[in-house]
């Protein structure tokens, strides 16, 4: 019987474990909602033991780029909506970002108002980020006091008015600040001057929308950001990587002493230019899909090390703002609302191109679970099945084929450039702390704030 309510100990059994040194058969034994024991297959049987067989048992995955957009923009998505997809995805924690919310998490009003949100709602566990914005500066230190895990910023327009961009001297006293205050600068990095330069030809072409958005945006950006990094000696993060021409770039400020690390997204690794079709803007993000040749450089660089996690950048609209034909929209992509909704598909997109690259499920792991935790200062509580964590589980069969149905997501707007596409994994069940995550019963997921 699945183990669905918190007992003083249990007992989670199989044969194919994701554990921190591989994956081999284990028993976990689960008391008072934490990982007490790790020991061979077949040999622990205090309390009820749920046996998975042949079913994979991963750590819950972490997510630290989530836009969830409540309060002000809830009919985009909304905590009750976000976490229940995020558990039916395998994702046990989430970190949500500042902007599209209104008030954005820019002061810690801002913050009171997401946590009172977000009270009561939460099927998972989640945290929050702060902002960076011009003007906020001295707003930067009592917001880490709270409890933020970091702060994002902009280099380029980020399509809400409420969440303008940093120039280059707004930049420099943000980091000046996070560097003083220890905190992790985590950047959209896109420069607007080449983005300006760029052709912007409106209509239902993707070409025209990726020539509108030139890796040369990317590197410039990064460019700019290591540059005052380096001054500033401040820790920085760069979101969402498209174009693996920054990656060089990276690797000779490593060298130099710069703190950087950087992430990709499902839908670079799993998604081409090649193959998105005309007018259906459910593809569009900023920065773009890039080509199949640019794709095959980012598997590359993960594979080497290079990206400290894998993580969805959740940001859905509502359809209208997607510009979507089916819904009548214009299929525009220069109008179109930039954002891809895949936190519930993350794991299976992922995993069905990992293995297609001779990849493993020890890798995913590492890539969507422990290097997330890592990077916001979890490891020792959640990404990994390891002795002192949070139980936080996934039951996952790594064989299993399915065809993404958009109106069997829990999103709270079935919109996905995965609709129709056949995905291998699937998530049989998500225990939090020991339980199940039931959609149908009370959530209990928690706050979680920076050590």
């Amino acid at each position: 019987m699945p183990l669905s309510e918190p007992s003083p100990a249990a007992v989670i059994r199989s044969r194919r474990a994701v554990l921190p040194d591989g994956e081999r058969p284990a028993d976990v034994l689960i008391r008072d909602g934490r990982i007490a024991r790790i020991a061979h297959h077949g040999v622990l049987t205090e309390g009820a033991v749920t046996d998975l067989g042949e079913t994979v048992l991963l750590p819950g995955l972490v997510d630290t780029h989530v836009h969830v957009n409540e309060p002000g923009r809830t009919e985009w998505e909304g905590f009750a909506t976000a976490t229940r997809a995020a558990a039916a995805g395998g994702v046990t924690t989430i970190i949500d970002m500042p902007l599209n919310s209104i008030p954005p998490t820019t002061t810690v009003a801002g913050l009171a108002a997401k946590r009172k949100a977000a009270d009561g709602q939460a099927w998972i566990d989640l945290g929050f980020w702060g902002g960076a914005i011009p003007g906020n500066t001295a707003e930067l230190e009592p917001l880490y006091r709270a409890g933020v895990f970091g702060f994002k910023s902009f280099l380029a327009p980020s399509g809400v008015d409420e969440f303008p961009h940093l120039g280059p001297a707004d930049l420099e006293r943000a980091l000046a600040e996070q560097a003083r205050i220890g905190a992790l600068a985590i950047v959209h990095a896109e420069d607007p001057a080449v983005l300006a330069a760029a052709p912007q030809r409106p209509g239902v072409h993707y070409r025209d929308f990726l020539a509108s958005r030139p890796a040369a945006a990317e590197t410039a950006a990064v460019e700019r950001l290591l540059e005052a990094a380096g001054r500033t000696g401040a820790r920085v993060h760069i979101l969402h990587v498209s174009s693996a021409a920054v990656l060089p770039l990276l690797r000779r400020a490593r060298e130099t002493g710069v703190q950087v690390t950087a992430e990709t997204c499902p839908h670079y690794l799993t998604l081409a230019a090649e193959e998105v079709p005309d007018g259906d803007t459910a593809f569009k993000c900023c920065p773009p899909i890039r080509d199949e040749s640019n794709r095959d450089l980012l598997w590359e660089a993960l594979g080497d090390g290079e990206f400290i996690a894998v993580v969805s950048d959740h940001s859905p609209s509502t359809p209208d703002l997607k510009e979507l034909r089916r819904y009548g929209g214009s299929g525009d992509f220069a109008t179109a609302w930039g954002g891809i909704a895949s936190l519930q598909l993350g794991l299976p997109a992922v995993w069905t191109e990992a293995r297609r690259r001779g990849h493993g499920l020890v890798d995913v792991v590492r890539w969507m679970a422990g290097g997330p935790a890592s990077l916001v200062g979890l490891t020792g509580t959640k990404g990994a099945i390891a002795v002192g964590n949070d139980a936080d589980l996934v039951a996952f069969d790594p064989d299993a084929e399915f065809a993404v149905q958009p109106d069997r997501l829990h999103h709270r707007n079935p919109v996905t450039p995965y609709a129709g596409r056949r995905l291998t994994g699937v998530v049989r069940t998500t225990w939090l702390r020991g339980r199940v995550v039931d959609v149908t019963a009370e959530p209990f997921g928690r706050q979680i704030t920076r050590s």
